[in-house]
């Protein structure tokens, strides 16, 4: 049953009288400095070859509310003769930069025709700031030392959209997507592409940056990451993105990014036609929750303290998604809670945040200030499109807890199991090869089809 409780929302960004259009958000929390960035794109229009420049609006987060500052253009994030798309702020807690990363696409070329024609015409840039976004740095071109001739076999790429993250090793990931051109057709002038997620990464503070191997499929776009530790010590790189294949795909990676394993669909996670924008974020799990929720008794959620963790006990990962929740259209913002992410069953909910029309989102992770005696309270903002006709009439921001989110979460889930959830399990045991199986003929299927298609354009995603 759906929930009737939703959470405060603020309109950031509006769709203005002339057309002027704000898309594609991107959220980052500082908590050295208590302040939200909130970064989209300024379009002409809904479009994406109107895309033009890159805005933000600073927020100094208090206790209970979020002072936002006024609109203003990051007159530096631009390439002369480009437009400036695909935000994606990363903040490096060792020296305290934060970068903020995007693609320059040559004057209103489309996504579209990159793609047909194999011409790419998109460049990786960055602007960044040392004072928490006060002043910006001049554009930082790295196409050409980053990428290189790789971009020959690229049609066209693209970031994010939204926030990347930073590894304990110090490592900084930016999620990204390429349209890999598998060969061309009618004398080299049509070209045949398929989509996979990556990542680019530093291990030296921004100072040199790579690329890691794609998701080899099935078919990935945009997409998002996160670091997740588990109780027995191991961490992965988990890779959650969009898939034209009506559902979610994430992957995993053991080497930070480096190599991605094969792909797999997240039937729980169900994606509108043609896909959308989602996006994750990890956050230790609080120990007075994890051995209650780990367990196979059923019984309510509680938040109350749990003292039976071992010593050697090594905090693990949940992670938050938000997406539209309907399968037909974008619509309905709903959120999801994954307790042990490497499985693509474990995901529960959604919490529908938003009823109506909504689109792309990018959330953060806050820890608010404890009340005397007790320990912080875990918090989420969400920074995401919608509007009352059409998705992209607003951008909104809204801030939920970890409380509110389970409160809210649907009443036959306990204790880490919806209803059905020991059926699904028990079969996964006994025939899992099958279960592969049947994912491995639906992908190939679903790319049989793809390939058949006579208008390459519809191979595009929906901006």
């Amino acid at each position: 049953m759906r929930s009737s409780h939703f959470p405060a929302r603020s309109v950031l960004f509006r769709k203005e009288p002339n057309g002027v259009t704000y898309r594609v958000p991107a959220l980052i929390y500082l908590s050295s400095s208590k302040r939200l960035l909130a970064f989209c794109e300024e379009r002409l229009s809904p479009a994406d070859s109107q895309a033009h420049l890159l805005v933000m609006r600073k927020g100094i987060f208090h206790r209970n509310y979020v002072e936002w500052e006024d609109m203003h253009v990051l007159a530096s994030a631009l390439l002369p003769g480009h437009r400036s798309m695909n935000p994606c702020p990363v903040y490096d807690e060792f020296t305290g930069t934060l970068f903020l990363f995007f693609i320059a696409v040559l004057g209103h070329t489309s996504e579209s025709y990159q793609l047909v024609t194999g011409k790419n015409v998109t460049r990786l840039c960055y602007i960044c700031s040392t004072d928490a976004g006060d002043t910006w740095s001049p554009v930082t071109d790295l196409t050409q030392k980053v990428i290189g001739d790789t971009i020959k076999v690229w049609a066209t790429f693209a970031l994010g959209p939204g926030h990347g993250i930073q590894l304990k090793s110090g490592r900084l990931i930016i999620p990204a997507y390429t349209y890999h051109i598998e060969c061309k057709e009618c004398f080299g002038q049509l070209c045949q592409t398929a989509p996979h997620a990556f990542c680019f990464h530093s291990d030296t503070h921004g100072r040199i940056w790579r690329f890691g191997e794609v998701v080899p499929g099935p078919e990935s776009v945009e997409c998002q990451m996160a670091s997740v530790d588990e109780e027995d010590g191991s961490n992965v790189l988990y890779c959650n993105a969009r898939s034209p294949l009506g559902y979610r795909v994430q992957a995993l990676s053991l080497d930070d990014g480096a190599v991605f394993q094969e792909g797999q669909l997240v039937h729980r996670l169900v994606e509108p036609r043609n896909g959308c924008h989602g996006s994750i974020i990890g956050f230790p799990a609080p120990l007075n929750l994890y051995h209650r929720l780990k367990s196979p008794v059923q019984e309510p959620f509680s938040l109350a303290p749990h003292h039976n963790a071992s010593p050697e006990f090594l905090t693990p990962t949940w992670v938050v998604y938000s997406h539209p929740t309907s399968s037909t259209a974008r619509k309905d913002m709903g959120v999801f809670l994954s307790l042990f992410p490497r499985d693509p069953h474990s995901w529960h909910g959604p919490w529908v945040i938003y009823e109506g029309p909504s689109a792309y989102s990018d959330l953060a992770y806050l820890e608010l200030p404890p009340s005397p005696g007790e320990p912080p309270a875990v918090a989420f903002a969400c920074l995401f499109e919608c509007g009352t006709k059409t998705a992209y009439d607003e951008i909104s921001f809204s801030i939920f807890t970890l409380y509110e989110l389970i409160n809210n979460i649907p009443q036959n889930l306990h204790l880490g199991y919806e209803e059905g959830d020991r059926c699904e399990t028990q079969q996964d045991n006994v025939s899992e090869a099958c279960w592969a199986q049947r994912c491995e003929t639906q992908k190939d299927i679903c790319v049989r089809k793809r390939r058949k298609r006579s208008n390459l354009m519809t191979m595009c995603s929906l901006c």
